[in-house]
């Protein structure tokens, strides 16, 4: 069975995933991800920016799932040391 992943954005991700900017989505390795992401099958992944209304599809995007890899990074978003995060691709746009 596949699903579609449906990720909230900030707005400035939003629009830098937009633009072409952004390759990967970060989430950090918490129980809760790795339910969501180790052994499903996605075929698709909705992008929102925010939590928009219903039918305002300016704020939603629709990306192939191409999986995600695991990193360690240093974001400002995630505090001052390294943290373990699911980098999910983001780049190859649907609509």
């Amino acid at each position: 069975m596949t699903f579609q992943l449906t990720l909230h954005l900030k707005r400035e991700h939003f629009e830098q995933i937009e633009r072409g900017e952004k390759e990967f989505d970060f989430r950090l390795k918490t129980p809760y991800w790795q339910k969501h992401l180790i052994n499903k099958e996605y075929k698709t992944i909705r992008l929102l920016c925010g939590y928009p209304k219903r039918g305002e599809k300016s704020r939603e995007m629709l990306v192939r799932y191409r999986g995600w890899l695991p990193k360690i990074i240093l974001h400002p978003h995630f505090g001052k040391k390294p943290v373990h995060v699911f980098a999910i691709r983001v780049h190859d746009r649907i609509q």
